[in-house]
C-alpha cells in the first residue's frame, strides 16, 4: 500500500515498517530467526493521487481541502450538467465547514454524478499531532489501521512475519500473498485469533485448548490472525 506523507519531512519518502507492538509479543512467544514486519510506501506530496491514504497536519489537511475546493470552483465555471452542478454545490458546502470529500454527506445520485474526478480529500486521511510527530513509528501504525488495512500472521521456523492486506479479504486472498500457488492448491486455513493466542500463552499452547480453527477459501480474515495454509502442490 501507499501512504502520501503530505508536507511532512518526519515521514520521509521510502519504505517504511509497520512496528506494531502486537509483533513484538508474538516473537517473545513463537521461537523464529527473525521477525518481519509489514511494510508500506511512503510517497511524497506528488504521488498523492496514486496514494491508499494520507497523513498529514492541521495545515496539511486545510491546503487539501482548498484544493478540491479550487477544483470545484473550476468545474463550475465550466458549465457542468444540472446533476454535476448540484452534487458540486452540496460538496462545496460541506468542504466549506472542514469535512472532507470522503466523509461529506451526498447521496447516491451526488456521488454517482462527482465519480469521474479525483479529489484530493477521497481517501483515508490521517492527522497527526505534534506528539505524534516526535513518534513516526507508532504515527505509522495509527495510519496502517487507518487506511482500511490488516495484517494477518505466520510465525515459527525462519520467521514470524506480518503480512499486509485489505480489510475485508478471504483466506484464499491472503494466500496468495504469500505466494500463488497456496491460491492455486488451496486447502483450508488453520487460523487461530490473536486474542486466542494471548490468551493461551502461545501457539502450542492455543492449539492445545483447542482454540485452532479450520476455515475454508470464503472465510473473512480478522487483524493479527495466526494462519497456516494447507495446500496441494
Amino acid at each position: 500500500m501507499k501512504v502520501c506523507s503530505f508536507g511532512l519531512d518526519a515521514i520521509p519518502p521510502g519504505k517504511h515498517n509497520i512496528k506494531d507492538p502486537r509483533l513484538d509479543e508474538t516473537h517473545k512467544l513463537v521461537e523464529a530467526k527473525k521477525k518481519v514486519c509489514a511494510q508500506v510506501d511512503v510517497v511524497g506530496d506528488d504521488e498523492l493521487a496514486d496514494a491508499d491514504c494520507v497523513v498529514t497536519d492541521e495545515d496539511g489537511l486545510l491546503e487539501l481541502i482548498f484544493r478540491d475546493l479550487d477544483f470545484i470552483e473550476t468545474r463550475l465555471g465550466r458549465d457542468p450538467s444540472e446533476e454535476e452542478r448540484t452534487a458540486l454545490l452540496k460538496l462545496k458546502a460541506q468542504l466549506e465547514e472542514d469535512h472532507t470529500v470522503r466523509d461529506a454527506a451526498l447521496d447516491p445520485a451526488d456521488m454517482d454524478a462527482l465519480a469521474i474526478h479525483s479529489f484530493s480529500t477521497n481517501k483515508p486521511i490521517v492527522v497527526a499531532t505534534q506528539e505524534e510527530l516526535a513518534d513516526p513509528d507508532t504515527l505509522m501504525v495509527r495510519v496502517f489501521k487507518a487506511s482500511g488495512w490488516i495484517c494477518f500472521l505466520t510465525v515459527g521456523g525462519s520467521e514470524n512475519r506480518a503480512w499486509p492486506i485489505q480489510a475485508g479479504s478471504t483466506a484464499w486472498d491472503a494466500g496468495g500473498v504469500i505466494h500463488s500457488d497456496i491460491q492455486k492448491g488451496f486447502i483450508r486455513a488453520e487460523i487461530i485469533s490473536y486474542a486466542d493466542f494471548i490468551e493461551a500463552g502461545g501457539e502450542t499452547a492455543a492449539k492445545r485448548a483447542e482454540k485452532q480453527r479450520l476455515e475454508m477459501k470464503p472465510y473473512v480474515m480478522q487483524d493479527y490472525d495466526l494462519t497456516n495454509f494447507r495446500f496441494s502442490k
